[in-house]
């Protein structure tokens, strides 16, 4: 499943909505996208959703949708 992970860069500040990152990951589960991004990152996630069917083949459209592999 792929799923959209909001996320603020810094853990220090108050989160933003103007400073809101978002990411795109493919994991078994929500607990593993957010274990995966809190592994390999500092990042403040605000909110982890799966994206799938209409919504998912909507957000591929976008130039910036990337997903994102972290290496061991």
């Amino acid at each position: 499943m792929i799923y959209k992970v909001y996320y603020q860069e810094d853990k220090k500040r108050n989160p933003k909505r103007e400073d809101t990152h978002t990411l795109y990951l493919e994991a078994q589960t929500e607990v593993e996208a957010r274990s995966q991004v809190e592994a390999h990152t500092d990042h403040n996630i605000e909110f982890i959703e799966p994206i799938e069917g209409n919504t998912l083949a909507y957000e591929q459209q976008n130039p910036n949708y990337k997903l994102t592999e972290f290496t061991e």
